[in-house]
């Protein structure tokens, strides 16, 4: 019997589909060695030596694991293919070829004991739970990655230093419960430094000049002769954003146009096109769950996690966009057989990611079959949750999209010469755009507006049917939402792919920060904490 060691219970079950009576799959229920919650656990100055111990809530579970274990002719580690699960299967192989000799045993399990030679492990990996992809798996296993395993155990140490050296720090210093992480610290004081910006605002007073223009001084032409412009120079000098402070001035360049004409100057027509975006990554998809869906990171990573454990979508904790060479032909197929030719790209579209952290050897979040079709659109996928069909067909579009065309318009640009009373010369703009080919829109809906323009030849004079001015303040930066949060700290390079959801549950339950109308506002106690660390 060989023994198939995962880190869930449903992963376990849903591989359990594909092997057959030679195979044992079983869970590890996540981590089964950790660092000692009562003390630091780690000594600096020995090297960074690292202190293991099982957990108590895990111990009756390794017990079970090496019952199992004691009776398998091989130990097959099948655990998540990131660094964490990396070093899930690695604590596995420690404690798994532990001897049972008792007097070699020690109330220390320090890192990278020996693994005993003659327990038999072999490490697999794959990116989507379907019977091919652990086929493969099964066929190429290979040894654990150190390199993994030392750069989770690295972030490990930083972890508890930050938190196990600081949280004392804050105890002494403002009261006992407070805590402080390596990247939670960040991410409060981000939304902190936003509250001080937003109190240290002060709004500024501008306006704006608009005109509507006719082709004909028939003020009853049709709706299409209508044209809205906007001011864009005056005398050769472009208007910056707040350049009209005041209303006087305003109503001073109002007066000087007023019952005049303008002539067009400039006319530019061009075909423009908007690419799709890129499959998602755990942080664009969390970014747009928050935006498209209302969920929150926390609610979206466990929705992810129940579609990978039960195959519907691949590994969903990732920061590259690579695609499968499998998976771009299999989308190719389904939409030359479902929407024609014009809408299935020659050659699958490939995205890079930019991010010199990514780790490539992943891909995207996708579906596992593109065949799979939300139910909402006609297909089979469906799912006993709400919250997983809206999901799951938002990993579905983004996907599909990613390998469509793309779309096109028709864009029209338009200056207009005008004199005013005062002999001061005036630009005004207008922009048009109409929808060509609506390529990736036909999947991925995105607002946009269509904006006619009539026929217009350079050269041509329109009458000024109206024109007048529009106050407008300037506004403070916005309060942090959880998308724009995880945008930033992702930007920053702070945090990991699977550390975003768990910083936001902490600072939200520390009442570090809370939720006011999907924003966050930094607490009393939370701004203490920042502004002690700080």
């Amino acid at each position: 019997m060989k023994l198939v060691v995962v880190e869930s219970p449903t992963k376990s079950k849903t591989i359990s589909k594909f092997l057959g009576k030679d195979y044992l799959v079983t869970s590890s229920y996540g981590h089964v060695r950790d660092l000692p919650r009562s003390k630091l656990g780690v000594e600096p100055e020995k090297d960074f030596e690292v202190q293991y111990l099982i957990p108590r809530k895990a111990s009756p579970r390794v017990k079970e694991l090496k019952k199992e274990a004691s009776k398998a002719s091989e130990i097959i580690l099948a655990t998540d293919e990131d660094r964490e699960g990396e070093a899930i299967a690695w604590h596995l192989a420690q404690v798994l070829s532990e001897t049972k000799n008792k007097k070699q045993k020690t109330k220390k399990k320090y890192a990278e004991q020996p693994i005993t030679p003659a327990v038999n492990f072999k490490r697999i990996v794959f990116h989507e739970i379907t019977e091919k992809a652990i086929k493969e798996a099964l066929a190429n296993p290979r040894a654990i990655d150190m390199n993994l395993v030392h750069a989770q155990q690295a972030r490990r140490v930083l972890d508890r230093l930050v938190g196990y050296k600081l949280s004392p720090f804050l105890w002494k210093k403002i009261m006992g419960g407070l805590s402080a992480g390596r990247v939670q610290s960040v991410a409060l004081r981000l939304i902190a430094d936003r509250e001080g910006e937003i109190r240290a605002f002060k709004p500024e007073t501008y306006y704006s000049i608009s005109a509507t223009l006719h082709k004909s001084s028939n003020l009853k032409s049709e709706i299409l002769n209508v044209v809205d412009a906007e001011l864009y120079k005056i005398n050769g000098e472009v208007i910056p954003k707040l350049g009209i402070k005041t209303e006087e001035g305003a109503n001073k360049i109002v007066h000087d146009l007023r019952g005049g004409s303008m002539q067009i100057s400039l006319l530019q027509e061009k075909e423009v096109f908007k690419n799709p975006l890129p499959p998602f990554i755990t942080s664009t998809l969390q970014q747009a769950a928050a935006n498209r869906l209302g969920f929150s990171s926390k609610k979206t990573m466990m929705l992810a996690q129940r579609l990978y454990e039960n195959g519907f979508i691949t590994y969903m904790r990732t920061d590259s966009v690579n695609i499968s060479s499998e998976a771009l032909a299999a989308a190719k197929e389904w939409l030359y057989q479902t929407f024609g030719e014009k809408y299935a790209t020659e050659a699958g579209r490939v995205f890079k990611k930019k991010s010199r952290l990514a780790q490539e050897a992943h891909e995207a979040v996708r579906p596992t079959s593109p065949a799979f079709v939300p139910q909402i659109l006609g297909g089979q996928a469906s799912f006993e949750s709400k919250d997983e069909n809206k999901l799951y067909e938002l990993i579905w579009r983004r996907f599909i999209a990613s390998q469509m065309p793309r779309a096109s318009f028709y864009a029209k640009h338009v200056e207009f010469n005008a004199l005013g009373k005062s002999g001061d010369a005036y630009i005004f703009t207008a922009n048009g755009n109409t929808l060509k080919f609506d390529g990736f829109l036909k999947i991925w809906p995105t607002q946009f507006v269509e904006k006619e323009l009539p026929d217009l030849k350079e050269g041509e004079s329109l009458s000024t049917a109206d024109i007048k001015s529009e106050r407008h303040e300037t506004e403070p930066p916005p309060r942090f939402n959880e998308a724009s949060l995880i945008k930033t700290l992702e930007k920053n390079g702070i945090g990991r792919p699977s550390t975003y959801a768990p910083t936001i549950a902490t600072i939200l339950g520390r009442n570090y920060v809370e939720k006011i109308a999907g924003r966050f506002h930094p607490t009393e106690t939370g701004e203490l904490v920042n502004n002690m660390l700080t």
